[in-house]
């Protein structure tokens, strides 16, 4: 402590030029390195009483919402209102609107309670909705860059997890993708390039339930591809039951794309001994139980 006050001996004096260089706009960080302060507590003393200027203030998105908070307050609105309407917590909107006078209490009607509890849910989900979707652009831009090593692994498990397989009791090496998501079929598609398969070795069928718009789904599906409608093998449709409680029935409904590579039997067989080559891998990483 003597030798920070030894060497912040003249306060006054450094206090002055602090204060001159705080309004002139500087921040904390360049006032430290051009006083040569190295002591937060001799800064904190320097600057007390100076507010920071107004570039150095980080936007706060609770602002607006704090405003709209104080708004609906003065309006009357209760706590529990303004949660449902904002979507924030109730200890922020008792830490904005304390100043403000408190609105009297009266009976809600049970129209206006089940009206508040609809939309504090739908205020739920659509933060719910916000969050994923930031999570999700944050986690695609982890991604950048695709290598071929990176797209031919990601091809083995792809395939070996969704492609068909042979079995034991019934040897059928063929190599045939089915799937209802076009992301998945892009990638496969790109994975096939990339072993050097010849497009006119791929043959293409929709399956569909019978109740969707089948001419749709095709079309779909052929530009998905990049092929004439007319080039699908026989659409094979699903029989549909009015008992089964099915969710896929909307607009967006185009059933699932199967992708066949004909004389496809070799391709099949290296498919199968590369996977077992990164399960190989993965099982030496694995660390051994010490017996």
């Amino acid at each position: 402590m003597t030798h920070a006050t030894s060497k912040y001996a003249d306060f006054e004096g450094l206090r002055e030029r602090a204060v001159t260089l705080r309004r002139a706009g500087l921040s904390r960080r360049q006032i430290r390195d051009r006083l040569h302060v190295d002591n937060n507590d001799i800064l904190n003393r320097l600057l007390e009483g100076e507010p920071p200027p107004a570039w150095t203030k980080r936007p706060n998105a609770k602002d607006d919402l704090r405003e709209k908070a104080r708004e609906l307050r003065l309006q009357g609105w209760t706590y529990d209102q303004i949660q449902v309407e904002l979507g924030c917590s109730k200890s922020s909107i008792s830490l904005w609107v304390r100043d403000l006078p408190k609105p009297e209490r009266r009976q809600r009607t049970r129209e206006e309670a089940s009206a508040i509890a609809k939309r504090g849910w739908e205020a739920k989900l659509r933060l719910r909705e916000e969050e994923r979707q930031r999570t999700r652009a944050v986690a695609t831009r982890e991604i950048e860059h695709l290598s071929d090593r990176e797209l031919f692994l990601v091809g083995v498990g792809l395939y070996w997890a969704e492609g068909a397989k042979s079995k034991p009791y019934r040897r059928r090496e063929r190599v045939i993708f089915v799937n209802s998501d076009p992301g998945m079929i892009t990638v496969f598609l790109a994975w096939l390039d990339l072993l050097g398969v010849e497009r006119e070795r791929l043959k293409f069928a929709v399956h569909v339930h019978e109740s969707a718009d089948v001419a749709g789904a095709e079309q779909f599906w052929a530009d998905h591809v990049g092929i004439d409608r007319a080039a699908l093998l026989k659409t094979t449709l699903k029989k549909h039951s009015p008992s089964t409680n099915r969710k896929n029935t909307n607009e967006g409904y185009y059933g699932c794309l199967r992708v066949d590579v004909r004389r496809g039997a070799d391709l099949y067989r290296r498919i199968e001994g590369w996977w077992w080559g990164i399960v190989g891998e993965a099982q030496s990483r694995t660390p051994r139980t010490a017996v």
